[in-house]
């Protein structure tokens, strides 16, 4: 048995290093591999292995491979198998500006949340430090 085991912790790996905030039912789609494609307003530097955040902590973890875009709604609307967002939703969320694609893949849904402790004001990634395991 490990030290971090040992202590009643994750092993650093379980948890990425920064997780995304994403609302529900997207959040638990992109754990469940249905969701791979995540609509932002705009791109990202950040890859590799990301969290993933929902009302209920940190359910699950993906690996953000890449930034499409800029694309229309319309054009999304032609991959809505994709990003699983309906029309109304887009057309509110883009406020007339063209959307990023966040492109997803290895979801992993974890058996159990992790408490999330969060910031106020608008955030969209949480630290692996404000992640907790539940008691």
């Amino acid at each position: 048995m490990d030290e971090e085991r040992r202590r009643g912790e994750e092993p650093e790996e379980r948890i990425p290093e920064r997780s995304l905030i994403v609302r529900e039912p997207w959040a638990s789609y992109i754990v469940q591999g249905r969701k791979t494609w995540e609509v932002r307003r705009y791109p990202t530097r950040v890859r590799g292995r990301i969290g993933i955040v929902s009302p209920r902590g940190l359910i699950g973890a993906v690996r953000l491979v890449r930034v499409l875009g800029p694309f229309s709604v319309e054009e999304l609307l032609e991959e809505i198998e994709r990003h699983l967002a309906p029309e109304e939703f887009l057309r509110e969320y883009a406020q007339e500006r063209p959307l990023w694609v966040w492109e997803l893949e290895e979801a992993e849904e974890f058996e159990e949340p992790y408490e999330v402790e969060r910031a106020g004001g608008p955030r969209i990634w949480v630290l692996r430090r404000s992640v907790r395991r539940r008691d």
